[in-house]
């Protein structure tokens, strides 16, 4: 079998200093008194040992052999020591300690054994010689577990918060060896063989041992390190054998390669500040404002290193506080855009190492912003080399057909009521915040997770044992997430992709809902209903705006349901759906203003903002993975450059606003941070509302959604410090400078004793067409 070429291999020395003995062999049939040992320096003495029982010999090389280590390396008998070594393709196999050179007998099928008259086990290693080569290794069957009880009882239990430290590929040094620990949980394997570069990728001579009831199987491989590709090699019930990546790889070959990667992090962490201050300001109640950005193709061909030469800088300009990186776990088809996983532990190596990621991130805290990413626990594909069916039976996903099958996405889910696999994901989130300093995780396909029926026609669910439709199992896990996670990571928060009215997705997992489920845990839910029901009024012309005009006030009917994210998401600028400006009626200077009018609007909402990469230059294509933005939009050559160059500015004045604006942020989740001014002046196309601070400072938020201006227009404010304050302009979507008509008010407005809206004093102004306007009292 011709070896793959390693690729990021660097072998790590192996030495061979004494070690504890392995449990001893029962004895065999007494045998006459051990000889000199200088009889055997030179292979005098080495007897046949007890040939292998043909059951053993034969599952051996099956590969179901759960206990190897009972039959393989070095064990006390009566009579000296048995070595038995199984090396397919050698020609012959030499043990090797002080002063001793002994040669095994070939016993075939690769078994090389022998009996050497020795009182005790020697430091020993081994001298295989090939057709053309000869190495000297240390004998991975010399060693005891590498994996604790408290491991494996905790793994039992589903409750190994910290289970990337127990399954997997681990470098570490066993027993004074350098080496590499394999672990793996495959409960109905007959046995398991480790494959990979380093053995031409047949496993035969690298069998694990079952480390009893708990289904987990491993193997300690000296002279194994980082960079060496690897899989395992499991054999079915059936007896059939399939090989597969690693459950909780850590870094794996660029797709569509699938190997997993030995690995371990050598990054230097310089964030120091920004951890010890990110959960300084309860996330609620703090600025959040998110540029979403799909990595592979914000800069096509970067890789995570020159993203951190470009990235943070970028978005510190916007002014956004966080950005929200789609899916990096590994994942086979680009496509997919990362929503199908396949490396739930591993960042996507198309860009780099997990050290190179972890730069990125490193470098965007010390620019000061946060760093959310999407994680998807809903399913995972069905590709074979990968989880579904892993040990030749439903083990990832659920047992039940009907419940196992994704019924959208040609996928599988999880089986989320089996303690294992929930304890996979449980601590998959808490990896992403501890080794890769993850300040958000935003839980995708929430809804799909929730219910029973989703998706499914009547038929093809059953009821749950209360006689509902919620999916228990996927409830409780989910609240085990959110309680994990925050309690182990001060500061992170944890974002619901839910699109239905479940009660409870931000309320805290022991407080009890009406409907009797306590709640998810979440600390912010994405407003689905905002998003669609805004979208669907900007998408109408002006004359008819005025027949949807609830669209755009319903939002504050459940406002404070929950703690809400307005999305602008990549969902909402793919499939036919137009980009942002596209979406917006009227010629090209009407569309951007609807587009800046829009987003004046939402940075005003109650919510956070997150706002799809290229919207914020007003891009007009859909975005394709493929090539990302249209960053020529923005080349001083083009000579619609300003018409663009003009949104990206709006965008970055919103967010430096915005930060500075504490009504706008700091009272996001309760009434009391909302006051309508005039949300019924339908026919006029105006929205006015009041936002405050937690001191009951407030700012006005005006938008016109026609395309007429609209003079001596009476807003009525609150009565602060009577004439004394006036209200002064701060931001104006209208602006020359973002591409507007620029039509504003340059001076302070006095309030004028005329009682509008139910208050004393009003404001005379002049609206913008198609614009939001911001004042606050100076």
């Amino acid at each position: 079998m011709t070896a793959r070429k390693p690729s990021r291999r660097t072998p790590v020395p192996a030495e061979a200093p004494r070690v504890e003995p392995p449990a001893p062999e029962p004895a065999p049939a007494p045998a006459t008194p051990p000889p000199h040992p200088r009889r055997s320096a030179a292979g005098r003495g080495v007897r046949r040992a007890r040939p292998l029982d043909d059951g053993d010999r034969g599952r051996l090389l099956a590969g179901e052999h759960h206990a190897p280590h009972d039959l393989l390396g070095a064990h006390p008998v009566r009579g000296g020591v048995t070595f038995r070594v199984l090396r397919p393709y050698a020609r012959s196999v030499t043990v090797l300690a002080k002063g001793l050179r002994a040669p095994l007998h070939d016993d075939g099928d690769g078994f090389f054994s022998g009996l050497l008259p020795m009182p005790t086990l020697p430091d020993y290693r081994l001298l295989v010689a090939y057709a053309d080569t000869e190495i000297e290794i240390q004998d991975p069957y010399r060693f005891l577990p590498a994996l604790g009880d408290l491991d494996l009882h905790l793994i039992g239990e589903g409750r190994h918060e910290e289970l990337w430290t127990a399954l997997g590929a681990q470098p570490m040094e066993h027993q004074n060896v350098a080496g590499t620990r394999f672990t793996l949980w495959a409960p109905n394997a007959r046995g398991v063989r480790v494959a990979g570069d380093f053995n031409y990728w047949d496993g035969t001579g690298f069998p694990m041992r079952s480390l009893g009831s708990s289904g987990v199987w491993e193997l300690f491989l000296p002279g194994i390190g980082e960079g060496a590709l690897y899989k395992f090699d499991v054999c079915r019930p059936d007896g059939s054998h399939t090989l597969r990546a690693d459950p909780m790889a850590r870094y794996a070959e660029v797709p569509p390669a699938n190997a997993s990667i030995v690995t371990a992090s050598h990054h230097e962490w310089r964030d120091q500040e920004w951890m010890a201050h990110r959960g300084d300001v309860p996330v609620h109640e703090a600025p959040l404002s998110v540029y979403e950005v799909h990595l592979p193709s914000w800069r096509p061909g970067l890789g995570y290193r020159q993203l951190a030469g470009q990235l943070p800088a970028y978005v510190k300009d916007l002014g956004f506080t966080h950005v929200e990186l789609m899916p990096v776990s590994e994942h086979p088809f680009g496509g997919s855009w990362g929503y199908q996983v396949t490396g739930f532990y591993a960042p996507t190596s198309r860009m780099g190492t997990p050290d190179d990621f972890r730069f990125l991130v490193d470098s965007l805290h010390r620019a000061g912003i946060g760093v959310i990413v999407d994680w998807v626990p809903a399913h995972f594909p069905r590709d074979d080399w990968a989880l579904a069916e892993f040990d030749g039976r439903p083990l990832y996903e659920h047992s039940d057909p009907s419940r196992a099958a994704h019924p959208d996405w040609g996928t599988l889910e999880f089986d989320f009521g089996r303690t294992e696999v929930r304890n996979f994901l449980v601590a998959n989130a808490t990896y992403w915040c501890e080794e890769f300093h993850i300040d958000g995780l935003r839980v995708d396909a929430v809804a799909s997770m929730l219910y029973l029926d989703y998706s499914r026609q009547e038929g093809e669910w059953s009821p749950n044992e209360r006689g509902g439709r919620e999916n228990l199992d996927a409830v409780a896990f989910l609240q085990e997430m959110n309680a994990t996670v925050y309690r182990r990571n001060p500061g992170v928060v944890t974002i619901a992709e839910e699109s239905t009215a479940w009660d409870g997705v931000t309320r805290a997992t022991h407080h009890v809902g009406p409907g009797g489920f306590g709640g998810l845990g979440f600390g912010l839910k994405w407003n689905m209903g905002w998003m669609h029901d805004s979208l669907e009024y900007m998408s109408k012309d002006p004359v008819h705006r005025k027949y949807h005009h609830n669209e755009m006030t319903f939002s504050m009917v459940y406002a404070y349901s929950e703690n809400y994210v307005l999305p602008i998401s990549h969902d909402e600028v793919v499939h036919g759906k137009r980009a942002l400006v596209s979406k917006m009626p009227g010629d090209w200077w009407q569309q951007r203003a609807n587009h800046r009018a829009y987003l004046g609007f939402m940075w005003a909402h109650p919510g956070k903002q997150l706002l799809f990469m290229g919207q914020e230059f007003a891009q007009g294509s859909e975005w394709s993975e493929g090539h990302g933005p249209d960053w020529w939009l923005l080349d001083p050559s083009y000579a619609a450059e300003s018409d663009h160059r003009g949104v990206r500015t709006l965008v970055s004045d919103l967010n430096t606003v915005y930060g500075r604006t504490p009504a706008l942020w700091q009272r996001d989740t309760v009434p009391e941070g909302f006051d309508w001014v005039d949300g019924g002046a339908a026919e006029d196309n105006v929205l006015a509302f009041l936002r405050y601070d937690a001191h009951g400072s407030p700012l006005l938020a005006v938008s016109n959604f026609s395309p007429v201006v609209r003079h001596d227009y009476r807003v009525g404010v609150p009565d602060l410090l009577g004439d004394r304050v006036a209200w002064a302009e701060v931001l104006n979507t209208d602006a020359a400078r973002y591409g507007g008509s620029d039509v504003g008010h340059p001076d302070p407005l006095k309030p004028q004793p005329v009682a509008a809206h139910g208050r004393p004093g009003s404001l005379l102004l002049t609206l913008p067409p198609l614009a939001t306007v911001w004042f606050r009292p100076v």
